[in-house]
């Protein structure tokens, strides 16, 4: 046990070193950010299917329930990072832009016969952009001017949202199983438009969105698994995440400053606990053929709509920060994949090697200026390699690639190569030696 506590201690501080934006999109100026994928290697082969995964020798923590099936004498260490290179295009202009993210941290182990516990810390979401745009200031005295003034609006936030957790499954019947998890998720959300002139005699304008949350999280997940016949079996999941209010005032700063004197005149608002984490359904279902073929489909459903947003206005010359209505609107998101492995006790090495594959859509959980936020469109790719050698043979590295498409009409197309690395270390700790 006292192994186990070092573990879970080191993987959450060594999350918490690491944590930091994984991505440069502009939509992550939008709502909490861009929802991170909060799945582990094994499944980002698969495009995130999991609800219905039982796996004896992986930590699917998108279903507690799955925890129950995690191997006796085993303890199970997984880690992850990734690299993405994402295009921009709007118009006629293409900007690049490179990633690279050190992104979960999980653990597992049995407790007792058909009892498992799992703890780790993994990304909720990701806030990172930079952008700047130039235009002239038209005005009636010179609308056209070559020399008139320029303005230039530089826009760009960092932070993010993560969650650390604890969580354990039963099975209590043969082919039921349940489990929960309990988090705590923690992070900031900073935002800043900066608007500055040619003229060295107009005052800049700024604006400093800020905010540090923290709340409790809490979810739950069911698995019933039905066998056909020998070789061939059905496992049904359902998770249900409770949504909540997250503590923490959201704060904003208006502030005019003059260039010549260097004097700022600023005007704070704050709104008390002005954000919330969404009520989240899913359900799953996957089909096992003699353990060498699984496939299956998830669908998860986040309840955004009616979640109020804080939202800088102004109108007749008054200027406020208020909770807004009509931001956020109800995600959904489909996932279909699968995953081969001819023999995972095979003695030939590429036959022990598990395939991975999926696709999925996502509808967006927020709106632009009353329009529909972008879509998502992705598909991966993945395997699971086992790692053989004199000391172990039951640990496995996870490689995949994966392509997103964000697009919207009228917005910024956003298309992501992805690779994932996920270092699965499966360790036999809790066997007893005996002596004849």
């Amino acid at each position: 046990m006292k192994k186990i506590a070092v573990a879970a201690l080191f993987a959450v501080m060594t999350m918490s070193g690491y944590a930091q934006s994984g991505t440069n999109s502009p939509y992550s100026q939008y709502g909490l950010g861009v929802l991170s994928e909060q799945s582990n290697g094994f499944n980002r082969g698969m495009n995130g299917l999991a609800l219905g995964f039982r796996e004896h020798n992986q930590v699917n923590y998108l279903n507690p329930a799955s925890y129950s099936a995690i191997d006796s004498l085993s303890f199970i260490f997984d880690m992850g990072v990734s690299g993405q290179i994402t295009n921009f295009k709007e118009g006629n202009t293409k900007v690049n832009a490179n990633n690279a993210d050190f992104e979960y941290a999980v653990g597992g182990f049995r407790v007792a016969r058909h009892v498992g516990m799992a703890f780790g810390i993994v990304p909720f979401t990701n806030i990172g952009y930079n952008y700047a745009s130039t235009n002239n200031l038209v005005t009636s005295s010179a609308p056209t001017s070559s020399a008139a003034t320029t303005y230039t609006n530089t826009l760009s936030g960092d932070g993010g949202v993560h969650e650390v957790f604890l969580g354990a499954g039963w099975q209590p019947l043969k082919g039921f199983s349940f489990g929960a998890n309990i988090g705590y998720i923690w992070g900031s959300l900073n935002r800043s438009v900066v608007t500055s002139y040619s003229d060295a005699y107009v005052k800049s304008l700024a604006r400093y969105y800020t905010a540090d949350v923290r709340s409790v999280h809490f979810n739950v997940g069911v698995q019933y698994t039905q066998h056909l016949n020998k070789n061939d079996e059905m496992t049904l999941g359902l998770t249900y995440s409770l949504g909540n209010k997250m503590t923490g005032d959201a704060v904003m700063q208006d502030i005019s400053t003059d260039p010549q004197s260097s004097q700022s005149d600023t005007t704070s608002y704050s709104i008390g606990d002005a954000y919330r984490i969404p009520h989240m359904f899913g359900v799953g279902i996957m089909y096992n053929h003699a353990n060498q073929l699984k496939v299956g489909a998830d669908y998860s459903f986040q309840k955004w709509s009616g979640i109020l947003y804080p939202t800088y206005v102004s109108s007749n010359g008054q200027r406020d920060y208020v909770l807004r209505d009509g931001v956020y609107q109800n995600r959904h998101k489909f996932t279909l994949g699968g995953e081969y492995c001819y023999g995972e006790y095979d003695r030939r090495f590429l036959l022990r090697v598990k395939y991975r594959l999926g696709v999925s859509y996502a509808t967006p959980y927020y709106k632009i200026n009353g329009q529909d936020g972008p879509k998502e469109y992705s598909v991966s790719a993945g395997f699971g390699i086992p790692i053989i050698n004199s000391i172990n043979n039951r640990s496995i590295l996870n490689i995949s690639g994966q392509f997103v498409r964000t697009e919207a009409t009228g917005m910024i197309k956003e298309n992501t190569f992805r690779i994932n690395i996920g270092l699965t270390f499966n360790e036999r700790w809790f066997a007893k030696w005996k002596v004849e």
